[in-house]
């Protein structure tokens, strides 16, 4: 039985009626993030009342996001993020769902594309989002996360609902700029369509092409981790300035026999706790819970402790987890975080061979 996410608004809503139009069984869950007042609690009972109206069972949940926030020092937007998941895995645990469906449309896509660029990524960052994954969230990273609009625009699934007769919610906020992606999809993108106005197909298809190189390369690099040849796959820092390093990864087997330290001009972390990683630059929010650390560290803390020039620390690179992009799974060449530590219990390792440029 599948779990979708139901926020009230027209991609959800053309969401909601796709799923029930194939006549699978489905429930619905509904986050109230209580940031819009009586807004946000109109959305609720909208959703409801579409639930009950279709005889569909409907999970609601609200949540002091700004408290959570100030809490985890991170954005509003990273905190309605977290919690979301966080809930819907707890519903699938509780309530058998297999799977989680949201409405990531391919304007969605390209903004994230966008907004990645902007802040500085790795090569990961720039294959955008894909049509089947995983629950970004470490207590539930086992359960599918789908996104069946990911492919149609915003434009069409406008015509979709006009189409179905749907209504839906209109977030007032989404015609504001205070949030960086609104910027982007309010004031940067009309600009882009009148340079090209297919350019969400555009933009789309590169990262569907960029998806399919790295996984090529990565491919080769795993490879040759397991013949041995060379180190693996020289990736390196777009910026090769500051502290940026050149650096291999690469796995292979290990006896799991024992543990290991972490040999000088080398990182060693074990491969099945790392799972999707993306490597990127330094942001605000990120964190790390340091080798043998009692807990998590905010990263910007980290680089003062260890005395990191201001006007280097966006040179550092870093591997990030794919299910929580604030995560730091490893400070390159510096350190790994505690989690994905080798154990006696390990039995592939992922190696990062560095050198300062």
């Amino acid at each position: 039985m599948l779990l979708v996410a139901v926020s009230g608004g027209i991609d959800s809503m053309c969401l909601m009626e796709k799923v029930r139009l194939e006549g699978g069984p489905f429930a619905i869950a509904h986050c109230n993030f209580g940031l819009r007042g009586a807004e946000s609690d109109g959305d609720e009972a909208f959703v409801c009342e579409q639930a009950a109206r279709h005889g569909i069972v409907c999970h609601v949940k609200r949540f002091d996001t700004e408290a959570f926030a100030r809490a985890q020092g991170i954005s509003i937007e990273m905190a309605a993020r977290r919690l979301r998941y966080h809930w819907f895995g707890q519903l699938c645990r509780e309530h058998g769902y297999k799977a989680v469906a949201v409405a990531h449309n391919a304007n969605d896509n390209a903004e994230t594309l966008i907004l990645n660029l902007l802040r500085g990524t790795g090569l990961k960052g720039i294959t955008g989002m894909k049509a089947e994954g995983v629950i970004p969230d470490p207590d539930f990273g086992d359960i599918p996360l789908l996104r069946p609009l990911l492919e149609m625009t915003r434009e069409e699934i406008e015509d979709f609902a006009r189409e179905q007769g749907l209504s839906w919610r209109e977030d007032s906020t989404n015609a504001q700029t205070d949030y960086k992606r609104n910027k982007i999809r309010n004031l940067v993108f009309p600009v882009f369509a009148t340079i090209n106005p297919s350019f969400i197909h555009t933009l789309n298809r590169d990262m569907e092409r960029f998806a399919a190189e790295l996984n090529l390369i990565l491919k080769n690099g795993q490879n040759q981790g397991r013949e041995g040849e060379n180190q693996g796959l020289i990736l390196k820092n777009g910026q090769n300035q500051g502290r940026a390093v050149a650096h291999a990864l690469a796995e292979e087997e290990w006896d799991g026999t024992e543990a290991v330290k972490q040999p000088e001009g080398m990182l060693i972390l074990d491969a099945d706790k790392v799972g999707d990683y993306a490597e990127g630059a330094w942001e605000s929010g990120d964190w790390i819970k340091p080798l043998g650390a009692p807990g998590r560290k905010k990263l910007q803390d980290w680089f003062t402790d260890h005395h990191i020039p201001a006007d280097e620390k966006p040179f550092v690179p870093l591997l990030k987890s794919a299910r929580d992009p604030h995560h730091v799974l490893a400070v390159i060449p510096f350190c790994i975080d505690h989690s994905v530590r080798v154990t006696a219990t390990t039995r592939r390792i992922l190696r990062i061979s560095a050198k300062n440029d």
